[in-house]
């Protein structure tokens, strides 16, 4: 067997080795009926996956559309009546 990769049944009756394998050893690939299903890493691993890679601040400031003018005034009238 590959060393990252479990058996579904494997990992659930070991899955306390399996948690430590993927905080110390990196992800762990779980298969399901022979086929790759899922993989476990740690939370450290998974936050870099999640990251931005930019701030949203930055992201928008290097928009294309960063340099329109945009009229956003909002209008002061009040809402119409309507009949419930």
């Amino acid at each position: 067997m590959i060393e990252n990769s479990w058996q579904l049944q494997n990992a659930k009756n070991k899955f306390s080795n399996l948690v430590d394998k993927a905080q110390h050893n990196g992800p762990q690939v779980v298969t399901k009926h022979g086929k790759d299903a899922v993989v476990v890493l740690s939370i450290d691993e998974y936050k870099k996956l999640i990251k931005p890679k930019t701030s949203l601040l930055k992201f928008l400031q290097n928009s294309p559309l960063a340099k329109i003018n945009l009229d956003i005034k909002r209008n002061k009238e009040l809402p119409r009546d309507i009949e419930l």
